[in-house]
Formats: structure tokens, sequence, C-alpha cells
């Protein structure tokens, strides 16, 4: 099968500003970094009741991964070979085909056309395509399950990265 639909074109809503320059694995958790939306298509009202919300859904494009760096098979997580291969779309690798990241982080506060997050894991200069305020109605429907090695994976990601 042939995915025969066009192409997709997504116009950043804005970028974002952070103290990481470059992409690491772990320590995001203290991250404080900022979301500045597009002050030629957008007027503070398209933030009006965001600061209502304690946590913000980020959809972003990891724009300085490279073509040849783009999986589209399987691989060990983190080239870790304890860890088992397995397919790009069963892990959050920034390698992923159309580069698309999505981050849920907490709101420290709202003004203007910037939004002022913390935990959020997009290094500076990202563009964003999408924010959605996070409702736990929009939570996992039922149990939650995952595998050993993404739990172990994800043992550092959020730590103080100062520590």
């Amino acid at each position: 099968m042939t995915c025969n639909s066009p192409p997709i074109e997504l116009d950043p809503i804005g970028i974002v500003h952070s103290p990481r320059e470059t992409k690491q694995d772990d320590g995001w958790g203290d991250v404080k970094s900022s979301i500045e939306l597009d002050s030629t298509r957008f007027t503070p009202a398209a933030l009006a009741g965001l600061d209502d919300f304690s946590h913000v859904e980020v959809v972003f494009v990891m724009h300085r991964v490279r073509e040849e760096n783009i999986e589209h098979g399987a691989r060990h997580p983190r080239n870790n070979p304890d860890w088992p291969e397995v397919g790009i779309f069963a892990q959050r690798a920034k390698g992923r085909p159309n580069r698309i990241g999505v981050s849920r982080c907490q709101i420290r506060s709202v003004d203007e056309l910037t939004i002022d997050v913390i935990g959020l894991d997009a290094i500076d200069g990202t563009p964003v395509v999408a924010i959605k305020p996070y409702m736990n109605e929009f939570g996992p429907n039922g149990d939650v399950t995952q595998p050993t090695w993404a739990a172990e994976l994800m043992a550092t990601y959020y730590d103080d990265c100062s520590h």
C-alpha cells in the first residue's frame, strides 16, 4: 500500500527560546524556555485563557535532524545494545520520519504572545507547529503499559540537569 495523499505543508506558529542549543538525552525537567508566537499571524487573543491550564502540549519540528539520520526501520533505542531493537514508531527518537516531536510541559506564565514553560524538550530555535492545552480527559483511556527498557530509558529524562 502506498499513501497517495498530497504532501502536507505546515507553517510554524512560533519558535522555542531555550537555554539548550543542542539536543541532550536527559535532564529536561528543570529547563525553563519560552514559546513565542509569530506576531505577523497572531495577536495576544490567540493565547487568551491558556493561563487557566497548568500544562500544554507542544508539537514541534526537530529541524536540526539531518535527512541521513532519519530511521525508517528498527534500531536499538539510544543505540544501546542492552535494549531490544524496535521500530522507529515504537520509540520516541528524534531521527523519525517527518521529524515531529510532541512534548507536555508545565506552563509558568502567559504574557502577550509568549508562553513561559518548564520541561519542554525542544532546543533553541525549534519551530512550533501546534500548541494545545493539556486536559486530563485527553489522557490515556485504560491502563498504560510499556516495556521495561522504556522505563529505564526515561528514568533520568526529566531529572534536574543541574545535579
